[in-house]
């Protein structure tokens, strides 16, 4: 594919079957495509820090650091949208097409005008009715309960039987909006860069891969939620790592799931 043609309409692809030795094989490829090209994954990286820490820093002045948990469970509707430019870098270590930072940034910015304002509005509109459904629990389990400050007094405040019910109910919500957004979007917004298609047959076609491989793609999704998890406890920080990884392995994961005959 070359960065200056217009790519031609593709033709659909062929889902293959994979297991979970296809994952971690994958994962492996990612940590030697960060280890080629580590500048790339941490300049990309640095936008999820810095917008974390932001994040956290604004909810701490307002008093109410505890929804960056729930803000935390809406991260997989907008990172993969994110981590276009990590697809875009091991594209090209994988055709042996130069890394060059103008021309990586040039096809990030290009795809302003393909299909990926599409998905990123499906993506963002996700992430909005996700913290709207994280209030509704929150107000329906705890709205008429009287507690004290929960960010300086959380035990009192969710070590009970509402507090403890709320946690379950949102994480279970949360928890299928997840599986719905990674099914919509692990192969979805790499086949985008990769090909010429249109977004809703590219979630359609990343649905249909989740579902022919059920029990990798929940390892995978599994796997992804937990290094996150630890990645942002620290300040985020271990998102310089994480993400670029996690990043490079899903386009590498996609390859392995989706064939095309061109």
């Amino acid at each position: 594919m070359s960065d200056a043609t217009p790519l031609e309409a593709s033709s659909p692809p062929v889902i293959q079957s994979i297991s979970i030795a296809d994952v971690m094989s994958a994962l492996k490829l990612g940590i030697q495509d960060f280890k080629a090209a580590p500048a790339f994954g941490l300049f990309f990286a640095l936008f999820f820090v810095l917008g974390g820490i932001v994040l956290l820093l604004e909810l701490e002045v307002m008093g109410q650091s505890y929804w960056i948990i729930p803000v935390a469970f809406g991260f997989p509707f907008l990172a993969p949208f994110l981590a276009v430019g990590i697809y875009e870098v091991s594209r090209r270590l994988g055709n042996g097409t130069p890394l060059d930072w103008a021309q990586v940034l040039g096809v990030v910015a290009n795809q302003k005008d393909r299909q990926f304002p599409s998905i990123a509005m499906v993506l963002i509109m996700g992430f909005l009715f996700w913290i709207f459904v994280a209030h509704i629990v929150f107000m329906l389990f705890m709205g008429l309960h009287p507690m004290t400050n929960i960010t300086s007094n959380w035990q009192d405040a969710l070590l009970n039987q509402n507090g403890i019910t709320m946690l379950a109910v949102g994480s279970a919500i949360g928890g299928v909006m997840a599986f719905v957004a990674f099914s919509l979007t692990v192969c979805s917004l790499p086949m985008l860069l990769d090909r010429e298609m249109d977004f809703i047959s590219a979630m359609i076609y990343s649905f249909q891969s989740v579902l022919q491989n059920l029990v990798p793609m929940l390892f995978w999704g599994v796997l992804i939620t937990v290094l996150m998890v630890i990645a942002m406890l620290p300040l985020f920080l271990g998102l310089f790592i994480a993400l670029p990884v996690l990043g490079h392995a899903t386009w590498h994961l996609y390859r392995k799931v989706m064939k095309f005959d061109d």
